[in-house]
């Protein structure tokens, strides 16, 4: 399969390395800033540009990786310099829709997981959800996410646009969450390594427990005299104690 990459970077880097360990490099990235492109396209061994009129036109899928603000024009700019092959993009998000009248042959490859260019991810066990705008275009992306994916399904916009929603509860807010408690144990000469066996444990509980089983804390024993403490603990950071109080309300009216 002869695939395009437009875009390098976090996931972006994540595909175009897996297509690569797999023997099926992109024979080309495409990146705003040359030297974006140049560093992923050494990575995995192909060429790189920034123009719009160098990108190799005959390819078989143009995969569009890109900030979500800059996709729309990113495909009118694609879409008006290659006119044959299928072009897909990864966001979860936004809709399959922004190629119509600009390719015939389009669709989305959402792959729902947290990517770092610093950190290669296992494809093989990512799940990842197709749509297209017609049979011979899911054939093809369905293909081709079967080379980055033992975990591929179909799924329209409608669904995938409430998986992201609960991917940002499920994986950023979450994280966000660590970097405030990082924030704190800083703030008192302590690292956050301390916490790392207690995240372990909480993510391997999600594999056995639904999530409502698995919470635990103050405010899921209704323990208000301890979440109030811990209050007016961060008085002196409003931030912090508002998402604390707004966190810990809502536990107490939904514990079981």
């Amino acid at each position: 399969m002869k695939i395009v990459m437009i875009g390098a970077g976090n996931v972006a880097t994540n595909i175009a390395k897996t297509l690569a360990n797999i023997g099926e490099t992109p024979v080309q990235i495409w990146s705003r800033t040359l030297a974006s492109a140049e560093t992923l396209a050494n990575a995995v061994g192909t060429c790189a540009t920034s123009d719009w009129d160098s990108v190799v036109k005959d390819a078989d899928v143009y995969i569009v990786a890109v900030k979500d603000d800059a996709m729309l024009n990113v495909i009118d700019l694609l879409c008006a310099h290659c006119k044959h092959g299928v072009f897909v993009h990864t966001a979860g998000t936004m809709t399959m829709s922004m190629f119509t009248g600009k390719a015939e042959h389009y669709g989305v490859l959402y792959p729902m997981q947290t990517f770092s260019k610093q950190k290669e991810v296992d494809f093989r066990t990512v799940p990842c959800f197709v749509e297209a705008s017609d049979k011979h275009t899911l054939d093809i992306i369905m293909e081709l996410a079967r080379l980055l994916s033992d975990n591929v399904r179909e799924l329209a916009e409608s669904e995938r646009k409430w998986l992201h929603i609960a991917a940002v509860f499920s994986c950023n807010f979450a994280n966000v969450c660590n970097a405030m408690a990082a924030q704190i144990l800083e703030r008192h000469g302590l690292s956050f390594d301390v916490m790392l066996p207690l995240l372990d444990e909480t993510v391997a509980k999600l594999h056995r427990l639904h999530p409502r089983e698995a919470q635990t804390g103050p405010a899921s024993r209704g323990d208000v005299e301890v979440v109030s403490k811990h209050i007016a603990m961060l008085e002196d950071n409003k931030e912090l104690s508002e998402v604390y109080s707004v966190l810990s309300n809502y536990i107490l009216k939904n514990r079981e």
